[in-house]
């Protein structure tokens, strides 16, 4: 198992919220989403080591 890297993350309490209702609906944590969710963005990014997943098309 990887070493995880702890930090500190300030978002405002709207955002908060949604992530809470979001990570419950798909019985998560809220720092489980919010790991699923960077994992995904880095992905589909093309900037995650041994990603299948195509790079993003740039934004015209």
């Amino acid at each position: 198992m990887s070493a995880k890297k702890s930090f500190v993350l300030r978002i405002d309490e709207e955002t908060y919220k949604a992530l809470e209702k979001w990570s419950a609906d798909e019985f998560r944590s809220v720092n489980g989403q919010i790991e699923w969710l960077i994992d995904k963005a880095l992905k589909e990014a093309g900037r995650k080591k041994n990603s299948s997943a195509k790079p993003a098309k740039p934004r015209e």
